[in-house]
C-alpha cells in the first residue's frame, strides 16, 4: 500500500514578517478509488478551487478493450483578464464516438482553475456529448496556465484541455512554505494540494509529481486561510490517499 506523507510544519513568509505554526493530525489509511479521487468532480473538484486543482485527480483511464473514443471541447480555454478575487466560467463538453464511453475521473492543475457540473463515473453514449463547466477565480496576479485530463476506458484516453487566464489588480502576496515526513513506502514524487474550506475540496497545486518533501506556495493572498494536504506517488504510478490537513493563516 502506498502510505501517504505526513505534513509538519508550515511557515508563511511576507517580506521578513515569519509566522511559524505546528501541524499535527495522522494521515488517511484508505487508499483513493479511481472514481473517487482527491478532489471529486461533482461540482468542482478535485480538483475545484483555486489553486490548481482535480476532479478526481490520480484516478487513472483504464482504455481497455474498447473501440470508443473521448473528444474534448474545446481544445483550450482563455479566461481572459479577471480581477483578483472574482470569478469567470467557461463551458466545455466531452463527446464519445465509436462506442460508449465510461469517463473513471478529472485531474486538472493550475492556481485558481476549477472543474464542476459534471460527477463521475459518467457513461456517455456513442455519438452523445455531456457537458461541465470550469470555473477561473485568480487569487493573485499574473498569468495562471492550467490543464485538465478526463481519464477514461477510451483508446485515446486522457482526454486533455489546456487552460489559461490571467488575474488583475495589486495584491499582497505571501510565500507559504510546506514540509513533510517521507512517506514510509517506496515513491517516485509528491503532490501537494491547496483548498479555502477545512476539509476539501482541494486543488492541485503542483504540475507533477516533484521529488523533494518540501513545497512553497507564493500564492497566497494576504487575510485568507488555506488548508493543505499532500500525496505520494508510488512507484507503480498509484497516488496515495491525502496526508493530515495543514492550515495556513494569512496576516
Amino acid at each position: 500500500m502506498n502510505i501517504p506523507p505526513k505534513l509538519s510544519a508550515v511557515s508563511i513568509l511576507l517580506l521578513a514578517s515569519v509566522f511559524l505554526a505546528n501541524c499535527g493530525g495522522n494521515p488517511t489509511p484508505s487508499q483513493r478509488a479511481a472514481n473517487n479521487p482527491p478532489s471529486s468532480a461533482s461540482g468542482g473538484s478535485g480538483s475545484g478551487g483555486s489553486g490548481s486543482g482535480s476532479s478526481g485527480s490520480g484516478g487513472s483511464g483504464s482504455g481497455q478493450g474498447t473501440t470508443g473514443q473521448l473528444t474534448v471541447s474545446p481544445v483550450s480555454l482563455n479566461f481572459g483578464n479577471v480581477p483578483v478575487g472574482q470569478s469567470a466560467s467557461q463551458a466545455g463538453s466531452l463527446t464519445a464516438a465509436g462506442a460508449a464511453v465510461v469517463v473513471s475521473s478529472a485531474d486538472w492543475s493550475g492556481p485558481g482553475f476549477a472543474v464542476s457540473g459534471i460527477s463521475f463515473p459518467v457513461t456517455i453514449a456513442a455519438g452523445q456529448s455531456i457537458p461541465f463547466n470550469v470555473t477561473f477565480t485568480p487569487d493573485a496576479s499574473g498569468q495562471a496556465a492550467g490543464s485538465i485530463s478526463f481519464f477514461s476506458n477510451a483508446s485515446d484516453s486522457p482526454g486533455t484541455e489546456s487552460l489559461s487566464g490571467a488575474g488583475t489588480g495589486t495584491t499582497q502576496t505571501y510565500t507559504v512554505s510546506l514540509s513533510w515526513d517521507a512517506s514510509t513506502s517506496p515513491v517516485s514524487g509528491y503532490n501537494v494540494y491547496r483548498g479555502t474550506i477545512s476539509g476539501g475540496p482541494y486543488n492541485k497545486l503542483t504540475p507533477a509529481p516533484q521529488p523533494q518533501t518540501s513545497y512553497a506556495d507564493g500564492t497566497a493572498q494576504g487575510g485568507m486561510t488555506y488548508y493543505y494536504v499532500a500525496t505520494s506517488i508510488g512507484t507503480d504510478g498509484k497516488e496515495s490517499a491525502y496526508s493530515n490537513q495543514t492550515v495556513a493563516v494569512i496576516p
